[in-house]
C-alpha cells in the first residue's frame, strides 16, 4: 500500500521532516510553521513487504540498502523538499527498563550509580549500545516531599538502551537517501509528542504495530510503564485470511475497510476480535496492576500504530476499558485544507510516531 498527499506544492521555506521506519512500512511527515501555526506540508507511506518477497501489511526484516532505495522512492512519490530530519527508533529494537536506587546528593555519585546498576539489565556489553536515563518524577510522593520538605529516599530512574548496530542501521539509511538527520528518537516518545494533551493524569498508549503491541503508561508526558504483547496488525490480517478465505492483500484491505463493523458473529468480525480480545485483556491487565501499585486511575486510552486504524476499533475497545478509549488523531496538530481532514483523520494512527519526529525537528529549528 502507498499513498501520498503534497498539500501546499514545493515551499521553500524552513521545513521538517518526520521520518518513521517501521517493520511493516515507511512514514514521512513534512511541517512547516507559518505565523506561529504548524501546517502539514506533505506526508507519505510507503509499504515494505513488496520491498522484501511478503505481502502489505507484514513484518519485514530489510537491510540498510533496500529500506534506503525505499525511502529514496518514497521521498520522491510524496515530493519532500528538505533534507533536514529525525529518525525514529522502533520500540522493538530498543530497551526500556524501570529501576529503582538510592537518591545520592552528589550528581557525578548518582550518574556513576545508575551507569553501574545499568550493566545489569543490559543483556550485552555496555559498550556495544548507546545508552541513556532520566530520573522519573514520583507523583505519589510528591504531597508528603512538600509537606515535609523532605526528599524521597529512593528514585525511579528509566534506562533506554539502543544497540549500536541499530543506530548505524538508521545512519547508513539516512545516508543513502541524502537526508541529513540531527537526531534519533525510541517512537514512543515521539508518539507522546503527538497524541498526548493531558499535562497530569496517567494515559495509557496502546501502540498496535505489524508484528507486536506495545503498551504504556505515560504520566506528565514520561513513560511510566512499558509493556510488549507479541500480537499484533499482521496476526489480526492473518486470521482474517484464514477465517474468510482470501489472501493476505485481501483480509489487509477488509481489517481497514469494514473491520468490526459487521454482521455480529460473522467471520470477518470474529476473527479480528478473537486477536484484539487477547490484546484488550492484557493490555487490561497492565492497566489494573499500574491503578492498583500506584493507587491512580489511568484518565484515558489512546489506540495508536498501524494496527489502530482498523474499522470501529474503538468502539470494541471501550467495551474492555472503563475510561475513554479514543484513536489517536496526530494530524490534529497540524493546519491542513479541510477537504483532506477525513483522510487524516483515517490515517492518523499510521503517522502518530512520524508527526512526533517532525514536531520535534521543527521546534529544534525554531
Amino acid at each position: 500500500m502507498s499513498f501520498f498527499g503534497n498539500l501546499f506544492g514545493n515551499k521553500k521555506d524552513k521545513s521538517a521532516l518526520g521520518i518513521d521506519i517501521g517493520s511493516s512500512s515507511l512514514k514521512v511527515v513534512q511541517l512547516r510553521k507559518k505565523h506561529g501555526a504548524i501546517v502539514l506540508e506533505t506526508y507519505g507511506e510507503l509499504a515494505l513487504g513488496p520491498y522484501g518477497g511478503v505481502e502489505i501489511g507484514q513484518a519485514t526484516n530489510l537491510p540498510a540498502d533496500t529500506i534506503g532505495k525505499t525511502l529514496t522512492d518514497l521521498l520522491h512519490e510524496s515530493n519532500v523538499t528538505t533534507v533536514d530530519c529525525g529518525v525514529s527508533i522502533p520500540s522493538s529494537r530498543s530497551l526500556l527498563i524501570f529501576i529503582k536506587l538510592p537518591r545520592r546528593n552528589d550528581p557525578k555519585e548518582q550518574k556513576t550509580i545508575i551507569e553501574l546498576e545499568a550493566r545489569k539489565y543490559i543483556p550485552v556489553p555496555i559498550d556495544e549500545v548507546h545508552l541513556d536515563w532520566f530520573i522519573l518524577p514520583d507523583a505519589s510522593t510528591e504531597a508528603q516531599t512538600k509537606s515535609a520538605n523532605t526528599k524521597p529516599k529512593d528514585i525511579n530512574v528509566l534506562l533506554i538502551a539502543v544497540h549500536n548496530n541499530e543506530l548505524k542501521l538508521l545512519e547508513s539509511v539516512v545516508q543513502k537517501a541524502k537526508l541529513a538527520a540531527t537526531f534519533y528518537e525510541i517512537e514512543i516518545f515521539s508518539t507522546i509528542r503527538s497524541v498526548i494533551d493531558e499535562p497530569v493524569k496517567p494515559v495509557m498508549i496502546i501502540d498496535i504495530g505489524a508484528a507486536s503491541t506495545k503498551v504504556y503508561i505515560v504520566e506528565r508526558n514520561v513513560v511510566d510503564v512499558s509493556h510488549a504483547i507479541s500480537q499484533g496488525g499482521q496476526d489480526v490480517t492473518r486470521s482474517i485470511s484464514v477465517s474468510s478465505g482470501v489472501d493476505i492483500a485481501q483480509a489487509e484491505q477488509l481489517k481497514k475497510k469494514i473491520g468490526i463493523s459487521g454482521e455480529k458473529g460473522d467471520s470477518q468480525s470474529t476473527a479480528i476480535e478473537n486477536v484484539f480480545s487477547q490484546i484488550f485483556t492484557e493490555a487490561k491487565r497492565v492497566l489494573t496492576q499500574f491503578e492498583t501499585a500506584h493507587r491512580r486511575s489511568v484518565a484515558s486510552i489512546v489506540l495508536t500504530g498501524g494496527g489502530g486504524v482498523t474499522k470501529e476499533l474503538s468502539t470494541y475497545a471501550q467495551t474492555f476499558f472503563s475510561v475513554e478509549t479514543r484513536i489517536a488523531a496526530p494530524f490534529a496538530k497540524t493546519q491542513a485544507p479541510e477537504f483532506i481532514r477525513p483522510v487524516l483523520k483515517n490515517i492518523g494512527p499510521e503517522f502518530s510516531v512520524a508527526v512526533g519526529v517532525a514536531l520535534r525537528k521543527l521546534e529544534e529549528m525554531s
